[in-house]
């Protein structure tokens, strides 16, 4: 890329010198300095020996760097005159680094000669400045031109960029950009210029309309859809069916998309047997200053069957077997996608069943043998090749866990054969542990078909899994504080060994210690601890859990409400007087927090009753073991709980003074076969479960029937068995090859509370639904919160009282998610849901299908120290059962805060 290189000329009284000019000329140039030595031009050419080579004019580079580019070096015999200097000179001009050069002969002994390279350098960047951009678009820039301080200037540098500048916009639509590179010299730096870079991006070029030309067969509707980014402007009366359907797809014009689709638009023939069909004319034509129209000529050809199918080459599998799993017969349309999908495409093709049982080598080719009329004979010949055992397995990218932490989850071993679906169920498990990135792993294999084996790389992105949690409110009984810690890579073995610390614990293990605190002074104190080893023992997947919690809450005291609330009949709560409202309990706190009646005139801080109070203690430990069977997806946990609540004087529940025990045996059978916990693909959620404690009332003697529920030893010891299932489902509505896939979330969930004596109905364990599902079991009635969006919490059972509470419930629901930002800074997706719900007080009226419905959008953000967030709009279509006034829910905000809804 230079362009011209000017010849050499000895000069016959003083001089020889080659003279090479950045303006193209070839034409000779004579000088006649005074010193040095004289060459004829009229003799024949005379060999010389190169004694010494000089180099001046250039700082930046050292000589013998630039005596290399030359191609000559000391001791080189060359001719003068001659072609060898010349070709120097074009080796100088060829790197582009120079806007001048000249080659000199300063002396010349006998049969030595001492040339000097005078060259100059093109001029680096000082500054670069981008107009007319935003800034996250000049980021993008940079990062894709090279563009920085100390980089030399030369036209190839300055024609890529504004090729690269130009390919990027069209990339985001704008077809028409202006692109115009100014430099200037910078007098502070000598030799160093400023670059200017002035874009114009003009207006996006969005597709007005597609038109098709010799298409039979298929219908432009059938085209169009083929196309999946290039998509014409909406309009309901052209083409009404293919303008629903891309109603909300992207409409802007791409240069790489529209060739993309190009080819797209030829594989939709071909799977209709049209293998001959092709594309003869295409132009793209502007309609206005902002719009395209696109028009496209195909030649559809004939359309083909398959006449017959052979396999070659197999031993490992009968042809039966294989034909089966190819799911392809003589008859049928030659559809070439379905053939190349079923032989190496889909989850369980050809090529996988070969590539889970070690044949890494394996390659099937279908070639048509024959070719009659519309009739064409298949043979897929088959090279199984040797199977493939794993020799190293190689992990990068670990900076969080112990190296043997992640080995465990691996399927992938040393020594055994090579199976694809070991390998993509090993991501799979190192994204369920997340410490990485699930978005950018990258596992390759490297294989070795001299040794017949593969090394296995593991390229892994890490990320802060850890979270903190620190929030404070202010109610009506002062500031609410709380403060929760999350360790998610603790190590308990390094515990008591100060130096293992990574900050203030033991990292590395991949166990999980969860530490929190919430206080509103001396009205309400909550405290827990947990503790999570998924590999406890460290040699089999057995998990271990181990928790405990505090809480203690105290009353306001009655004759301050009554006097606040003077004239006004307070509202009955089940039988017992409830001064906050609907809300005034508000997720299970204290009174008069929440919603109130607004009659509030003092402050409750200075209505402390300490003689009225609830306390209560828990206790967990469970034990959970992975299954084999049905499928190694499948977890068994069993989990012993203990709790005791200790009331006294407490007006707002069924039990206001004593102590009550729950001691029960926690069972779960669980599936989970999700690829991705962030924002998940693909895979199911299943979940079975049943909590019972012991039938106390089959063999303690009392006559439960003729005691009060007031009676401290009716509920000494609570009873009960429940009974939940939980499903969910996850169907990705593209190919899960692109990253930002929408996917479908479907979920049902129904749930049971029993008792073993009528008369004994605990009122512990019930559900409490309605509203955002976000405080889990409530801090005094211990009831499992369940989320119903359209409505508010708790507004779901019953009709108020204990009776508000349900004794069995139901939730069905669907979501459209799609995920904006998958990064392992964020993970940000929107969704639109429908959803149903409802809960009973007793199951003789449980009816699926009187359910509560509601509809709405919401987001979702997750941050690695903070976790899930989310905010969703919700409108509820029916009649909650409590707190309604006799109208529709209507309009809900809900706000979700560490956890999916």
């Amino acid at each position: 890329m230079y362009k011209g290189i000017v010849l050499f000329f000895l000069f016959l009284s003083v001089t020889f010198g080659v003279l090479a000019q950045e303006n193209g000329s070839d034409t000779a140039k004579v000088e006649k300095p005074a010193d040095l030595p004289v060459i004829s031009y009229s003799l024949t050419p005379k060999k010389y020996k190169i004694a010494d080579i000089k180099v001046t004019g250039v700082k930046n580079y050292d000589d013998f760097v630039l005596i290399g580019f030359s191609g000559l070096s000391v001791g080189d015999e060359i001719s003068v005159p001659g072609d060898e200097v010349t070709a120097a000179v074009k080796a100088f001009w060829k790197h582009g680094l120079f806007s001048d050069v000249k080659i000199l002969a300063n002396k010349i002994e006998g049969d030595s000669i001492w040339l000097e390279y005078q060259l100059k350098q093109r001029p680096r960047i000082s500054e670069v400045n981008y107009h007319g951009i935003k800034k996250g678009e000049r980021e993008d820039l940079e990062a894709k031109l090279g563009l920085k301080k100390g980089f030399q200037i030369t036209p190839n540098v300055l024609d890529r960029a504004k090729i690269l500048i130009e390919k990027f916009f069209d990339g985001k639509g704008f077809k028409n950009v202006d692109v115009n590179i100014q430099q200037k010299d910078d007098i502070a730096h000598e030799g160093e210029v400023i670059l200017d870079i002035y874009i114009d991006k003009n207006e996006k070029t969005k597709i007005h309309r597609i038109y098709f030309e010799g298409n039979n067969a298929l219908t432009a509707h059938q085209l169009k859809k083929a196309m999946k980014k290039t998509n014409e402007k909406f309009s309901l009366f052209n083409d009404w069916k293919t303008s629903i359907l891309e109603m909300f797809s992207t409409k802007k014009f791409t240069t790489e998309e529209y060739e993309n689709d190009k080819k797209n638009l030829i594989s939709k023939y071909n799977e209709f047997g049209y293998r001959d069909a092709v594309l003869l004319a295409d132009s793209v034509v502007n309609f206005d200053e902002k719009k395209v129209d696109i028009f496209l000529k195909v030649d559809e050809g004939e359309k083909y069957y398959l006449k017959d199918i052979r396999f070659v080459g197999n031993t490992k599998y009968s042809t039966d077997y294989l034909m089966a799993v190819l799911g392809m017969k003589a008859g049928e349309v030659y559809n070439q996608k379905k053939l190349s999908d079923r032989l190496s495409m889909d989850e369980d093709a050809v090529s996988n069943i070969y590539f889970n049982n070690g044949y890494l080598f394996f390659n099937a080719d279908p070639v048509e043998v024959e070719v009659e009329n519309d009739s064409i004979a298949l043979e897929i010949r088959i090279q199984e090749g040797p199977q493939a055992t794993i020799n190293r397995v190689i992990i990068n990218g670990n900076d969080r866990l112990y190296e043997d932490i992640v080995r465990r989850e691996l399927r992938t071993k040393p020594g055994k054969l090579f199976s694809r679906e070991d390998l993509m169920r090993s991501v799979r498990e190192i994204a369920q542990m997340g410490h990485f990135d699930p978005e950018n792993m990258n596992p390759r294999p490297i294989p070795d078909p001299e040794n017949g084996t593969v090394d296995i790389e593991y390229n892994l992105v890490s990320k802060a899994n850890d979270q903190i949690e620190f929030s404070a409110g202010w109610g009506q009984t002062g500031v609410i504080g709380k403060l929760s810690l999350k360790f998610t890579n603790f190590s308990m073995r390094n515990f008591l060994n100060p130096k293992s610390y990574k900050g203030i614990i033991p990292q590395g293990e991949g166990q999980t210690l969860t530490l929190s605190g919430q206080t509103n002074g001396r009205y309400y104190q909550a405290y827990s601890i947990s503790f999570l080893d998924p590999w406890f023992g460290g040699k089999r997947p057995n998990t271990l859990s181990v928790s405990a919690y505090f809480s203690k809450q105290t009353d306001i005291s009655t004759s301050y409400l009554n006097n606040m609330y003077s004239g006004y009949n307070p509202y009955y709560y089940g039988g017992y007087p409830y001064y906050g409202g609907y809300g005034g309990y508000y997720g299970g706190y204290y009174p008069g927090y929440g919603y109130g009646y607004g009659y509030n005139t003092g402050s409750y801080e200075l209505a402390l009753n300490p003689d009225k109070s609830i306390m209560m203690f828990g206790l967990a430990a469970g034990y959970g073991k992975r299954l084999n069977w049905p499928d190694d997806f499948f977890q068994f946990m069993a989990t012993l709980n203990y709790q005791v609540y200790m009331m006294h004087d407490w007006d707002y529940f069924l039990v206001n003074n004593g102590t009550c025990h729950n001691v029960n045996l926690e069972l779960l059978l669980q599936r989970n076969s999700i690829d991705n916990p962030l924002y998940t693909r693909s895979g199911s959620q299943f979940s079975f479960s049943v909590a019972a404690t012991p039938p106390f009332s089959l063999f303690d003697g009392k006559d439960y029937a003729s005691m009060s529920d007031q009676d401290p030893e009716k509920f000494k010891m609570i009873e009960y068995h429940k009974w939940k299932f939980k499903a969910k489902v996850f169907s990705p509505l593209a190919p899960l090859t692109v990253k930002r896939t929408p996917v479908l979330m479907t979920r049902a969930e129904f749930g049971f509370l029993g008792t073993y004596n009528k008369h004994k109905r605990s009122p512990f364990e019930t559900f409490y639904m309605g509203g955002d599902g976000m405080t889990g079991y409530s801090s005094t009635y211990a009831t499992e919160t369940i989320g119903l969006r359209g409505y508010e919490n708790g507004s779901i059972a019953g009709n108020g009282g204990y009776s508000s509470y349900g004794y069995a419930y139901t939730r069905l629901s669907m979501e459209l998610r799609y995920p904006f930002i998958l990064e392992p800074s964020s993970t940000i997706y929107g969704l639109v849901f429908v959803e149903a719900g409802n809960a009973w007080t007793d199951m003789s009226n449980y009816n699926p299908f009187d359910l509560k419905r509601s509809a709405g959008v919401g987001v979702r953000i997750f941050l690695p120290m903070i976790g899930l967030m989310g905010i969703d709009w919700a409108y509820g279509f029916d009649e909650p059962n409590y707190g309604s006034s006799g109208k529709r829910s209507g309009s809900n905000f809900h706000f979700i805060i560490g956890q999916e809804f």
